[in-house]
């Protein structure tokens, strides 16, 4: 199928987003938490600069007692897709994924949770776009992952803006896609999440016509297997990679440049790509509990998509959560952080 050409300033994140099915084996040391002996492997879900390269860059890589292998996915429901295989123990997704995948009555069940703000969830325009409110979006063609954070985000901005989804021309499109449809004219807007909103601002192809801040619970999960937390010995490798993955959450907020030059370099962004996305996304996120007010928020979600016959039956999104990993946490409400100048 021929494809269009992606201006070269785009080009490395169309390259990174098709690296899809890729693993590596995180290096091991005696510690505490599983066995002690390095005996165990963690399958842990990622996408291309997430999860295993804000553990390396925090330094939360280190004395693990059991093995990770990394698997890399495009977006959250190919990786939940894997989850439910039980080819993937555990991984990192959007708030949207859960609700398709409860939808689907796969085996998957939200252990941990992080809330941010909102602002790096937009519907892009080009930067020439004549399109100035989110109201003229009537009747215009908007790309989106099917069933993507992004997917809700619009549903919602849209109901914002006084619109049903069947105003508007939805294309179902991957980012890789989706974002060669949007540079190449193809759409009329792209309802997409950071670092892609970073990267087509930064780059002048495109601007902000509305974003998901207030609008949207801004809300990332990490997903894990029924079958695995069942496993002891699994379950306290998952309690031990969280509380390492929420450690590397407060580096990040402390470290934001550090962690802009790391994310670029795994990723292939510009660094002036990757700080803007941890300004307006990264490094507001807060680790918060997996309660009841955020099984009410993703149930809100559901009960849209299945208003709208995106999913097929009535969700009990309480069915598909695990609070033993809360400890202390702070309430799923609680205010994201500002993002820290250094």
């Amino acid at each position: 199928m021929r494809r269009r050409l992606v201006p070269a300033a785009l080009l490395p994140l169309a390259l990174l987003l098709t690296a899809c099915g890729g693993a590596s084996v995180a290096d091991t040391a005696a510690g505490a938490g599983t066995d002690g002996k390095g005996s165990l492997t963690l399958d842990v879900g990622d996408q291309k600069g997430g999860s295993e390269a804000v553990l390396r860059a925090a330094g939360e890589l280190k004395n693990l007692d059991y093995k990770i292998k990394w698997s890399t996915f495009t977006s959250g429901p190919p990786l939940l897709e894997a989850v439910n295989a039980k080819a993937v123990d555990i991984g990192g997704v959007g708030n949207t994924p859960p609700v398709f995948a409860a939808g689907a009555d796969s085996k998957i069940s939200v252990v941990a949770a992080w809330r941010g703000t909102s602002k790096g969830e937009a519907v892009l325009v080009p930067k020439n776009s004549s399109l100035k409110r989110p109201e003229e979006l009537k009747g215009k063609s908007i790309a989106v992952a099917q069933g993507s954070s992004a997917h809700y985000q619009l549903i919602a901005s849209l109901k914002k803006a006084g619109l049903k989804l069947g105003d508007v021309k939805v294309k179902y499109l991957q980012p890789a896609d989706a974002l060669a449809a949007f540079t190449g004219g193809k759409v009329d807007a792209w309802a997409v999440w950071d670092p892609y909103t970073s990267q087509v601002v930064e780059a002048g192809q495109g601007r902000i016509l509305t974003d998901g801040d207030g609008v949207v619970n801004g809300l990332n999960f990490q997903v894990a297997a029924p079958g695995a937390l069942r496993d002891s010995r699994k379950a306290a490798a998952v309690k031990d990679y969280l509380e390492r993955l929420r450690r590397a959450q407060d580096w990040v907020y402390d470290h934001p440049d550090a962690w802009a030059k790391v994310w670029a370099k795994d990723t292939g962004l510009p660094y002036a790509v990757a700080l803007a996305s941890v300004k307006r996304t990264n490094a507001s996120r807060i680790a918060v509990a997996v309660d009841k007010p955020l099984i009410a928020s993703e149930q809100r979600i559901a009960d849209t998509f299945t208003g709208l016959g995106l999913i097929p039956r009535k969700v009990d999104f309480s069915a598909f959560v695990d609070t033993r990993f809360n400890g202390g946490l702070p309430a799923s409400t609680t205010t994201p952080r500002v993002y820290k100048e250094s």
